[in-house]
C-alpha cells in the first residue's frame, strides 16, 4: 500500500512562532487540502506526522489539539478529502521520546496500524528533520519552501548527503511531483520484469 507522510505546520496549515492554540489560529495554506484529496483519488494513504512539543510545553492541551485537529478534519471532508490517520509527539524536546522526529516512532506506528510499504512512500516537509526522517525510513524526502526553511538547513542535509529528492515551493506542488514520480518508478518496475502490485 502507498503512503504519503505530511508534516502539519508550514506544509498543511501557515505556521506559528507562537505556536498555533485553537482552531482559529489554524489556518490552511491555499492549495493543501485539494492536494490531499489528490492524493486520496490517486489512491494512497494519507497520514500527518507532527512535532507538537507545545503539549509539553504547558502552552496548549491534547483536547487544545484535538480541536485543531477536528477543524482540519471537518475541512478536508468539505473537499472530498481525508487522513488515514494523524501522529503527533506531544513531548517536550528534552524528554528523549522515540516519537520526536527525526525519530521514527511516528512512521513505524503508521506502518503497523496500516501495513504500507515504506519502499514506495513518500514524506513531505518544511524542516531539516523531515527529511532525516525520509532518510531514515526508506521514503522519498520532498522539502516544501512555503514554511520555515533557510539555507543553513540546507547545507546541513548537504553535509550529510541527506539531501531531499526534491525541493518544490507548495504541498500543491509537491503532490504533482509524487504522481508523477509513481508514473516513472512504475514503469521501471514493469520493464525490469517486476511483478509487484500498486
Amino acid at each position: 500500500m502507498k503512503l504519503v507522510i505530511l508534516d502539519r505546520d508550514g506544509v498543511i496549515n501557515y505556521d506559528s512562532d507562537q505556536f498555533i492554540k485553537t482552531p482559529d489560529e489554524w489556518k490552511p495554506i491555499p492549495g493543501s487540502l485539494e492536494a490531499i484529496a489528490k492524493l486520496n483519488h490517486a489512491g494512497y494513504r494519507v497520514v500527518v506526522a507532527s512535532n507538537q512539543s507545545g503539549v509539553g510545553r504547558g502552552i496548549l492541551t491534547l483536547k487544545d489539539l484535538e480541536a485543531i485537529h477536528a477543524r482540519l478534519e471537518g475541512l478536508l471532508e468539505q473537499d472530498d478529502a481525508a487522513l488515514d490517520a494523524i501522529y503527533f509527539c506531544p513531548h517536550h524536546p528534552d524528554d528523549g521520546c522515540r516519537c520526536r522526529k527525526p525519530a521514527r516512532g511516528m512512521v513505524d506506528r503508521a506502518v503497523s496500524e496500516l501495513q504500507v510499504d515504506l519502499r514506495r512512500s513518500y514524506l513531505i516537509g518544511d524542516h531539516a528533520r523531515d527529511v532525516q526522517l525520509a532518510k531514515a525510513v526508506g521514503a522519498k524526502a520532498i522539502l516544501v519552501t512555503s514554511g520555515r526553511v533557510d539555507e543553513q538547513a540546507i547545507n546541513m542535509l548537504r553535509a550529510q548527503q541527506a539531501m531531499p529528492d526534491t525541493i518544490v515551493q507548495s504541498m500543491a506542488e509537491a503532490v504533482d511531483w509524487i504522481l508523477k514520480d509513481a508514473v516513472g518508478t512504475q514503469a521501471s518496475r514493469i520493464a525490469s520484469g517486476s511483478t509487484i502490485e500498486p
